[in-house]
């Protein structure tokens, strides 16, 4: 018993496979308050600290080296990455527009000296406190060079 293939069904299933690849590769849309970036640097547990832009990407991180990001994403997604701690990694994710543009001076380690007016209108206060940027991972890639201990 023989079989055959009619041309219209290789055409099918060609434009089915065509299609789905297509689909895989569109990225997902951005919301109108988020902005995509790429960051590369260095990750512990949930916090993500932004390191110096990588060679192929230069000066395409909009995050200032030393910032500390919290990552949100899939427990899998998290996982990978916590797998990857002491490794210099790339992350890519969602920040809402406006986080990166902080006030005040930064003093190291997460820490932003900010003022801020008093309830009663007199004097100034210092707001002092960490802040770290929220960042909703999407993926990451392995680049060179190593995290310092």
């Amino acid at each position: 018993m023989k079989r055959t293939i009619s041309g219209g069904t290789i055409a099918f299933a060609v434009a089915v496979l065509t299609a789905a690849f297509a689909g895989a590769q569109e990225p997902k849309s951005v919301p109108k308050d988020s902005v995509r970036v790429f960051t590369p640097g260095c990750s512990k547990g949930h916090m993500f600290t932004a390191g110096r832009p990588t060679e192929d990407q230069p000066g395409g991180a909009p995050i200032p080296e030393g910032t500390h990001l919290r990552m949100n994403g899939p427990k899998k997604l998290m996982a990978e990455i916590k797998g990857q701690e002491g490794s210099r990694i790339e992350i890519t994710g969602l920040i809402r527009k406006g986080q990166t543009a902080q006030d005040g001076i930064g003093l190291g380690g997460g820490v932003r000296v900010t003022g801020a007016g008093s309830p009663n209108g007199g004097t100034v206060m210092a707001k002092i406190g960490p802040s770290p940027i929220m960042i909703d991972v999407e993926g990451w890639r392995r680049v060179p060079g190593d995290c310092p201990r």
